[in-house]
């Protein structure tokens, strides 16, 4: 009901089904769940049981000491369904604290005993930063700061203060973020600081849901010192909740959620204080829909969910196209695969994914003008897992990054110019034998034969809109912009 409405089908543990509303209703971060999406959740088998992500009257009551009594107008989750959706009538239904299905899609996914969980986002119901410990089949609240002091509200304010869409273009203001000059930053910084910060942890001055105030302020900067400055905040911000998550947990494992774990530049710094970081590859609002489902199953049976993969929505079925690819490949086209399950998540792992060879110096200008895009974004690198190490400095003990969580230093930037952006890293994702037979079998292929072992890998959409789902989407791209879309060999 507020933005990227998602559903989960979860049956027995098994994740039989989740998917954003907007892959359907074509509407980029879609707040409303539509008819498309539920009748194909609904070829699962009708649910014995409905779980949402908030409890609807504690929103209401924070809108009220807000005094933003227009909201009070929208209707409620379960109101929604009831009116729109006949066919789910009677069905019992739970409301969960939205803050606690953020940390029990991760800790659920994460497959660890124990955990510091920590979730950060712009605002649940009142919370908008928490610490859970997950001990013992149990996850209890150890710290929470509430509404209005909010990070993830501070980041989408200078987001849209930029120029930006807020509560959706808050990763491109992490991408300008690169270019800023560092000197210049500080100085914005310190006048963020004093402006709406009070000393301690995301302690804000006022509540900047509707925007940042005092802009004068910022009117002579460039909006890319700006955005460094935002992102160092956040970045300092993240590290000293994390450090108070380990004080108070006493673990050496974390599990970071909400919105602002998108942010993977932050996250990447995360393992300067824990030894094993899990983000579950959709940790905003959407993958709290399947953490209201897995935390129902677990309150009923003592059960995790089954998590194996992302890969979880519409189908498009047939071989992986690595035939296919690999000839794209030898024409240095830019080309898109649209095949299997979409990826669950706003980021595509390699089933609704745009690809080319990034050893090419005009290829990054070539999609970003495909994509409607900023020139100076780059794109990100799918890598073979086991050579990650031999081409980029990889955060963390694991060496892996398979939901392109964290960002990495390249060791030879300029072999790979259009996957490296303006500070030397890149958001890497590794992909293994197991986690992606297909993916992995063009990867290795294609090393096989070039001696490089990645491909760019960027989401198979235009700026602005969602991630294709299904064939027909992926034919009606592949007319409209000229690059071919790969739906099977």
């Amino acid at each position: 009901m507020f933005h990227d409405a998602a559903v989960t089908v979860v049956e027995d543990g098994k994740i039989l089904f989740a998917a954003h509303a907007e892959r359907y209703s074509k509407l980029k971060n879609d707040p409303f769940i539509n008819k498309a999406l539920i009748d194909e959740a609904l070829f699962c088998g009708n649910p014995h049981h409905i779980a949402f992500h908030e409890k609807t009257w504690a929103k209401r009551a924070r809108n009220i000491y807000a005094s933003n009594y227009a909201a009070l107008k929208e209707p409620s989750q379960q109101f929604w369904v009831k009116t729109f959706y006949p066919s789910l009538k009677g069905i019992p239904q739970t409301s969960y604290w939205h803050h606690e299905t953020h940390a029990a899609a991760g800790v659920l996914t994460s497959g660890y005993g124990s955990a510091a969980v920590m979730v950060i986002d712009a605002i649940g119901e009142f919370d908008t930063a928490t610490i859970w410990h997950w001990s013992d089949g149990k996850l209890k609240k150890k710290d929470s700061i509430w509404f209005p002091s909010s990070l993830g509200l501070f980041y989408s304010a200078v987001t849209a203060y930029v120029g930006l869409k807020p509560m959706e273009d808050e990763y491109i203001l992490m991408g300008m973020a690169a270019y800023g000059d560092e000197s210049k930053a500080r100085t914005i910084k310190r006048m963020m600081l004093d402006l709406y910060f009070k000393p301690g942890i995301i302690n804000l001055k006022q509540n900047l849901q509707r925007g940042l105030t005092d802009t004068v302020h910022f009117v002579k900067h460039d909006p890319m010192d700006i955005a460094l400055a935002a992102q160092m905040i956040v970045e300092e911000q993240v590290m000293s909740y994390a450090k108070k998550a380990r004080e108070l947990t006493g673990e050496d494992t974390l599990v970071f959620m909400g919105g602002v774990a998108l942010n993977c530049v932050a996250n990447s710094q995360l393992f300067d204080l824990f030894k094993y970081v899990h983000i579950m590859p959709n940790p905003g609002d959407a993958g709290s829909s399947l953490g209201a489902a897995a935390l129902h199953y677990y309150n009923l049976t003592g059960k995790r969910t089954d998590w194996t993969s992302p890969y979880l929505g519409h189908n498009i079925q047939g071989s992986y196209p690595v035939q296919k690819a690999l000839q794209c490949l030898r024409e240095n086209k830019i080309f898109g695969i649209a095949n299997g399950r979409a990826e669950f998540g706003p980021r595509a792992l390699g089933n609704r994914s745009l690809m080319a060879d990034p050893r090419g110096g005009e290829i990054k200008d070539r999609m970003n003008e495909i994509k409607k895009r900023q020139k100076f974004r780059p794109f990100a690198p799918v890598i073979l897992e086991e050579h990650a190490k031999d081409y980029f400095w990889m955060p963390g003990v694991n060496k892996t990054s398979p939901y392109m969580q964290f960002v990495a230093r390249c060791k030879a930037p300029n072999e790979f110019p259009a996957i490296v952006h303006a500070d030397g890293t890149s958001r890497v994702q590794t992909v293994n034998e197991h986690q992606h037979p297909g993916l992995y079998e063009l990867l290795k292929r294609f090393y096989d034969n070039t001696g490089c072992p990645m491909l760019v890998n960027t989401s198979l959409n235009i700026k602005g809109k969602p991630i294709v789902n299904d064939e027909k989407d992926a034919m009606d791209f592949q007319e409209s912009y000229n690059v071919p879309v790969l739906t099977y060999d």
